[in-house]
């Protein structure tokens, strides 16, 4: 546990003394706010749905953007060599990656809680599906990490794992819209892979044991395939 800490603190510091993250949350920030108050001044209405609705095509782009370095520059710079080196096993390495990449898409959520502070002041604000979807986001943006960890795995080309990041998370986000392409005997089995889905579920207030184990599944299997290509790569 004492590893995996030092690997967070030591990720999470690297981000924000980058200037790629701040123009990444500021990209963000743009992006959402002015799709968010073009929204709400347009429908007139109390909500945060359109805010919501938007988020899972932006983090599959975002995010992506911001793991992509994770893996990739370790191993282009040599750097990876010498962390291996350190009394740190491969997991321990993973874990703390992924959570300080977690932690900075937290960290990239927070700036947008002055929405919904903003809509309470004019208008009758239900805070339920609110509270859901931060949550919602939060697992998915967890998800989309481990997704794009994988992807920076894979490659020591920056550029090349955020490409592989954003096409399986854009993947995940719209599946679930194409499954009129499929037999009917497999709609079902491609529907449930669909991140938006899950996500939309948890949007609305409905914290469902099946989208929860869905984001877990996303998360462990994309840790773990990061798991096995960087072993290939000792």
């Amino acid at each position: 546990m004492q590893q995996i800490k030092h690997i967070f603190y030591k990720e999470l510091k690297d981000y924000f003394t980058s200037p790629i993250a701040y123009i990444v949350i500021s990209i963000f920030l743009l992006v959402t706010g002015w799709f968010f108050f073009m929204a709400f001044f347009l429908s007139n209405q109390a909500s945060l749905r359109s805010f919501f609705s938007l988020l899972p095509f932006t983090f599959a782009f975002v995010i992506p953007a911001v793991t992509m370095r994770l893996f990739s520059e370790e191993m282009s710079i040599g750097s990876y060599e010498v962390l291996m080196t350190l009394p740190v096993s491969l997991s321990d390495i993973v874990v703390g990656k992924f959570l300080a990449g977690s932690a900075f898409v937290a960290a990239m959520l927070l700036p947008t809680l002055a929405y919904p502070l903003t809509i309470s002041f004019v208008g009758n604000l239900d805070w339920g599906p609110v509270v859901g979807g931060y949550l919602g986001a939060f697992f998915l943006g967890s998800a989309y990490t481990a997704v794009g960890l994988f992807a920076s795995a894979l490659t020591r080309n920056q550029i090349i794992a955020f490409i592989i990041g954003v096409l399986v998370c854009f993947s995940l986000t719209l599946v679930d819209k194409m499954l009129f392409f499929f037999p009917q005997s497999i709609v079902q089995v491609v529907g449930y892979i669909g991140a938006d889905f899950h996500f939309q579920n948890i949007s609305k207030g409905i914290v469902d044991s099946r989208d929860i184990l869905y984001f877990a599944s996303v998360i462990f299997i994309s840790l773990y395939g990061s798991a096995l290509a960087m072993t290939e790569k000792k």
